[in-house]
């Protein structure tokens, strides 16, 4: 079995060095990077044995160490300064040789090493699978099927009857494309446990799974993630109990849009506003018309334009309208077996509601209704359900 040894130094001497040393494994493969360039290649180096020449610079051996934390590396050490060791061994250092080190012990300090890479190559082969299905993200450990691994994750709950709270992960609308690519994810995998899952559900929105903790632990635990942003990031939690996968994401995307909007600035005249949460009072049904078609203006119709356009392509053999009138705003779907509609309304002057039904052409109905305050209907969680309900659709077939 051929295995990927890289050497990493500034000093060409070390490369002929440890190439003498491991002469006799002839059928490996060698690749030789400076500290910079495999950073730059760490891509590529999934399955590898690492080895630092850490006297090159003891500072960009740890850099390396921390960002190479699964891949088994060993450091090269010309003294043995137990402090710094210590170190190393901290941000992930496999093992460590020396100059002293006899042919015989480096070829036992890589055993376990060749092990550790067998099995990272095994793991990265079933990975590429996942990746090639669309099930996890290619970049980070990110579930992309939010909606078969919530179905899946809430039926292992009931079974084991443990605790859990469900999170939506959001920037705010207006700052979500100034991120870049990955790195909200990537914060977050490097602050939860092992055992938690994150799925990605749109561009920077993620769901997220917390498994044996209660509402307050789990706000504690996001409370130390989000100082790691450099942008503010919002969550809505539920805590878990016998909810239903629609249940529990619309309770979710609810709790996340409201936490976004009890920061927006309201520019509402102040007899229109109760005390509390800034949530309108609309004392005039005629008030409340006026600022429902505005929503239907501003929000509504260039939310559904904008989703319609992005599907229209995408989805064969499948038809999308949306339109509106006086009071209410409509997107539907229809395919050759079924059909799904997506209505707002406006029933009368302090809620709007939002009723969802998917009808198979073999009869079969599911209908639920959303109910939001006024407020509440924003581009964010209407872009959210939209999608929600897309995906509902395409999943039970079209």
């Amino acid at each position: 079995m051929t295995t990927q040894f890289v050497l990493v130094s500034d000093d060409k001497d070390f490369f002929n060095f440890m190439l003498e040393k491991l002469a006799s494994r002839k059928s490996d493969e060698f690749l030789l990077y400076s500290f910079d360039d495999v950073i730059n290649n760490a891509h590529l180096l999934k399955s590898s044995i690492i080895i630092i020449n850490s006297e090159s610079d003891t500072d960009k051996t740890t850099a390396v160490l921390k960002i190479f934390r699964e891949i088994p590396t060993i450091v090269f050490l010309f003294n043995e300064n137990y402090e710094y060791i210590t170190e190393c061994y901290k941000y992930g250092m496999f093992d460590y040789i020396t100059p002293l080190t006899s042919d015989v012990e480096l070829q036992a300090k890589l055993i376990p090493a060749l092990t550790v890479a067998s099995i990272l190559s095994k793991k990265n082969r079933y990975r590429d699978i996942l990746v090639k299905n669309n099930i996890i993200s290619d970049i980070n450990e990110v579930f992309l099927d939010y909606n078969f691994i919530i179905d899946k994750e809430l039926e292992k709950l009931q079974l084991k009857e443990k605790k859990a709270v469900f999170v939506a992960i959001s920037p705010h609308d207006k700052e979500k494309f100034l991120f870049q690519t990955n790195h909200i994810e990537t914060i977050i995998l490097n602050n939860i446990r092992m055992n938690d899952i994150l799925i990605n559900y749109a561009p920077n929105k993620y769901f997220l799974f917390l498994f044996d903790v209660d509402m307050e632990s789990a706000k504690k635990i996001w409370n130390k993630i989000s100082t790691q942003f450099p942008l503010r990031i919002y969550a809505g939690f539920c805590q878990i109990y016998n909810q239903k996968r629609e249940q529990l994401i619309s309770e979710a995307l609810n709790k996340l849009h409201e936490a976004i909007n009890i920061e927006k600035d309201l520019n509402v005249d102040i007899n229109n506003i109760n005390t509390g949460y800034g949530k309108f009072a609309y004392t005039n049904f005629k008030l409340f018309r006026q600022e429902f078609r505005k929503k239907i203006e501003k929000v509504i119709s260039p939310v559904f334009y904008q989703i319609q356009q992005k599907y229209s392509e995408k989805l064969s053999g499948i038809t999308i309208q949306q339109g509106s009138g006086d009071g209410y705003g409509t997107f539907n779907i229809e395919g050759k077996f079924s059909n799904g509609s997506f209505k707002i309304t406006s029933p009368g002057f302090s809620k709007i509601n939002i009723d969802i039904t998917l009808q198979r052409k073999n009869g079969n109905i599911d209908a639920k209704r959303i109910t939001l305050e006024p407020d509440e209907l924003e581009q964010g969680l209407l872009e959210d359900l939209l999608e929600q309900f897309i995906s509902e659709y395409t999943q039970e077939g079209a």
